[in-house]
């Protein structure tokens, strides 16, 4: 693998420069007009994979936006990996909050400033760049699969039915993802558990139109006030959610375990200070990192109603909204208890209120072993290049395609990320560190290496 370190280690110009390019298109997939955008990126990463070697790359069109296939085939003996990735982002609001345009990617501090710069154009670029040097030095050591699609940020809403549809194509021994994070610079770490997500999106309504709230205040229910008394109620005064049933099938995770990850680095301090908040915030009983990895919760993502535009106006509204998401843990599933959610919402509202609950994207939870020669492989690339025993950490985030690709294609996943918590993805001024893409490019070839070594025993 020197030569291919050497080769990467030339280019890295190249590898950022491109990389900008990457990032400047708006790839939003949640806003039809980017959809444009989103296509010309998808016809990005194509041509990046033609470049770096990559056979038979094909810009698969679904009914939503795209996904792009390619692959290299060295020997039908060797196993093979199959890399996915989404070169899909988040809306960029609220973009007066953004130091510089989310779409314009700056360095500062050894740091690219972008929206989508970890979340997961960066990371996927890192996997484009490191198959270039593999192939380029003929130290290629096991086919790889490139599946980079355009939906993630929207809940891979066609993913399944195209996985269903080229399940021969896709066939793998391993799938490997970043799209996650590690503990940070000094201490790497390799996810080995996500939590799982039910979406909704509530309206509640109350008289047929606006009314002036001096009329009719008092005398008509605001549906503002109705929905954040709801919304209040859903958690006790010990933050734990009050939907009946919620909890049934959550994992009991042994104490021996929570022991375990309570002993990863962490500094409460620190972690209070970097989000300028004077206390943390959680269910009683369980830590912070606890309650960011092995836990279930529910939060509102945004909420709306009445007037919000300049000066005052004194309107009673007619309908109030919100959406809703609730971060799941393992053996619950995601359908059921979108249907908890609903049951339960209609039920403590007020008659002088109608409710509608339109459910969005979901997934499971899922928990992947550490004895496993496809971690093994991951954990031993790391310690290469970091000089140091990455640690197995739950992530509090999801992933709802990991369970897909066990259910329909059979295969285990690595979640080997090289993001951090500060990296403010999903926020304004999204950012990835210099080091942490390089570390990636680095340490990917040695996945390769270390995967096909252990499996040829």
């Amino acid at each position: 693998m020197q030569k291919v370190q050497n080769y990467l280690a030339a280019n890295k110009k190249r590898q950022l420069d491109e990389l900008i390019e990457f990032l400047k298109i708006p790839s939003v997939s949640a806003d039809p007009k980017y959809k444009k955008d989103v296509e010309k990126t998808a016809k990005f990463v194509a041509q990046k994979l033609k470049d770096a070697g990559a056979d038979k790359v094909k810009v698969y069109p679904t009914k939503g936006h795209s996904i792009v296939y390619g692959e290299k085939i060295v020997d039908k003996k060797a196993p093979t990996i199959l890399v996915y990735g989404h070169y899909d982002v988040q809306p960029a609001d609220p973009l007066e909050l953004w130091t510089s345009p989310p779409f314009e990617p700056v360095i500062k501090k050894k740091r690219i400033y972008a929206r989508g710069a970890c979340d997961d154009k960066g990371q996927v670029y890192m996997h484009i760049k490191a198959f270039e040097g593999m192939l380029s030095q003929g130290e290629l050591p096991c086919n790889v699969k490139f599946m980079i699609e355009g939906e993630e940020e929207v809940g891979s809403v066609h993913l399944s039915a195209f996985c269903k549809k080229y399940k021969k194509m896709l066939a793998n021994d391993v799938i490997l993802i970043s799209d996650t994070s590690i503990i940070d610079n000094k201490t790497p770490s390799i996810t080995t558990g996500l939590r799982g997500l039910s979406y909704v999106e509530v309206e509640v309504t109350g008289p047929n139109r606006d009314l002036h709230s001096g009329v009719y205040g008092g005398a008509v229910a605001n549906p503002i006030n109705v929905l954040s008394k709801m919304i209040a109620s859903l958690q006790d005064k010990n933050n734990r959610i009050t939907i009946p049933g919620f909890y049934k099938d959550v994992e009991t995770v042994k104490k021996a375990e929570r022991k375990q990850m309570n002993k990863a680095p962490f500094s409460l301090a620190k972690y209070k200070r970097g989000l300028k908040i004077k206390d943390i915030h959680g269910e009683t009983g369980y830590t912070t990192l606890e309650r960011t990895s092995i836990r279930p919760t529910l939060d509102v993502n945004g909420i709306w109603g009445g007037y919000i535009g300049e000066g005052a106006k004194t309107v009673l509204p007619s309908k109030a909204y919100a959406k809703i998401s609730m971060r799941l843990v393992p053996n619950q599933h995601p359908d059921k208890i979108t249907k908890l959610f609903e049951k339960h919402f209609k039920k403590i509202a007020p008659k002088s209120v109608t409710v509608k609950v339109t459910p969005h994207h979901g997934g499971f939870p899922v928990v992947t072993p550490t004895d496993s020669v496809e971690y093994k492989a991951a954990a031993m690339a790391m310690k290469k290049t970091f000089k140091k025993e990455p640690i197995p950490q739950r992530s509090g985030g999801s992933i709802p395609i990991v369970a897909l690709f066990e259910k329909v294609l059979g295969s285990k996943s690595v979640l080997m990320g090289f993001g951090l918590d500060e990296d403010n993805i999903h926020s304004p001024d999204e950012s990835y560190g210099l080091f942490n893409f390089y570390k990636g490019i680095e340490t990917i070839p040695y996945y390769f290496k270390y995967y096909a070594e252990l499996k040829s025993k």
